[in-house]
């Protein structure tokens, strides 16, 4: 669920049709800051979640969080219950969390001092507890966890369920990101970083990736949380089984807080690990989720990564970057993009880039323009790289049986 949509099919449905989740800010008034633009999740209800109680003593992050994993599980028709709870875990990264609590609870302490502080602060606003209440939620006694790798929060979480499975700790993981950081501080901040897209006037075009003209990224905000299942535990009970996860890579740049090296090396390595990891050649990948975030250094260090992992055939990889659509979900992006490399897998089509009207010289690769592609894809990979260097990368095939 994210700015486009708050479903799986109705998601996938509009990046297909290239649609735009960016709009004006209306969380705040957000009239004096530089960067008045974000996608924001449009027509939440959390009583959909949970009820008027316990909402109040949830972060949005984490209720975002809840919401997808209900879609994931129902839609995997998997049943936790007594006799296998043991064997089922959740891993939920996110970059911030409890952002809007935390801005909220401060205000309180300064206008009417500590002992008017919630006691469902701390449990509102810390990173694990969306996985914890996740797992309350299912009752999934498993592996339990939380990822905070800033914009890698998610597919690090994802990794780390990979393994978890692989070696025999779970049958299957709960697992993914979520974020909910469209805040007056979240803004500011990122705004004052000089990170953020100015495009006010043109909200949907303000996301454009590995264009000329790109200025910044926009904040999104939301959740993609994925089911991964030992793949005959799935077999075994008729699971719907979208894609296989075959690959995993982890990297730092060791380089600086925010900035790639202009060699690209931090990525070279984290995608060049998750092809050993899958046992594959470059030349066997066909489609890549980009990190693509719309600013200007990263686009084009991502595009030389890409160049120096897959030679000549970088030229041939289909690559996208559904940030143009989505904004940027930050912790949460990893896991929305799996789930959306996933999909690409399911149906065989690349979701495009949109906003590419103005090419860089620099960022001079496919990276499927403005309109969906059908296209024959075997295996796929999701990039995500994240502030202090942090790096991780997914690697998924069709299914085959």
């Amino acid at each position: 669920m994210c700015a486009v949509g708050r479903d799986t099919e109705s998601t996938w449905q509009a990046l297909l049709a290239g649609k735009s989740g960016v709009g004006p800010v209306t969380r705040f008034d957000a009239t004096d800051f530089s960067t008045r633009i974000a996608a924001e999740v449009k027509n939440f209800d959390p009583l959909q979640v949970v009820d008027a109680k316990n909402a109040r003593k949830m972060d949005t992050f984490i209720l975002y969080a809840l919401a997808a994993s209900d879609i994931a599980v129902k839609s995997s028709g998997l049943v936790i219950n007594q006799d296998n709870s043991h064997r089922v875990g959740v891993y939920i990264g996110s970059g911030i969390g409890g952002f809007a609590t935390i801005e909220r609870e401060h205000q309180t302490y300064l206008e009417k001092g500590s002992r008017k502080i919630s006691p469902f602060f701390i449990p509102a606003t810390i990173i694990n507890l969306a996985s914890g209440q996740v797992s309350i939620r299912f009752g999934a006694a498993g592996p339990n966890s939380a990822t905070c790798t800033a914009c890698a929060a998610g597919a690090h979480a994802l990794g780390d369920s990979f393994k978890i499975i692989q070696r025999g700790d779970a049958d299957a993981m709960i697992a993914g990101g979520s974020e909910a950081a469209i805040t007056p501080m979240g803004l500011g901040g990122f705004a004052s970083m000089r990170a953020l897209s100015t495009r006010n006037d043109e909200p949907q075009k303000a996301s454009r990736p590995f264009d000329r003209d790109r200025d910044g990224f926009v904040v999104g905000e939301g959740s993609g949380i994925l089911i991964l299942e030992e793949l005959e535990h799935a077999r075994r009970r008729n699971a719907p089984i979208w894609a296989e996860i075959v690959g995993y890579g982890m990297s730092a740049d060791a380089h600086h807080i925010t900035a790639p090296p202009e060699n690209g090396s931090g990525a070279v390595r984290v995608m060049q690990a998750t092809l050993r990891d899958a046992g594959i050649k470059p030349e066997q990948v066909e489609y890549i989720n980009a990190h693509g975030t719309s600013t200007p250094p990263n686009d084009r260090i991502e595009t030389l990564a890409i160049k120096c992992v897959f030679g000549e055939h970088a030229r041939k990889v289909a690559i996208s970057s559904t940030k143009s659509m989505t904004g940027h979900l930050l912790g949460a992006a990893g896991g929305l993009e799996a789930g959306i490399t996933v999909l690409a897998l399911r149906d065989q089509i690349i979701p495009p880039t949109i906003n590419q009207e103005n090419p860089d010289p620099d960022c001079d690769l496919d990276y499927v323009p403005n309109v969906a592609r059908k296209a024959n894809i075997r295996y796929a990979m999701s990039n995500s790289f994240g502030f202090g260097g942090t790096n991780a990368c997914l690697m998924f095939k069709k299914l085959e049986d």
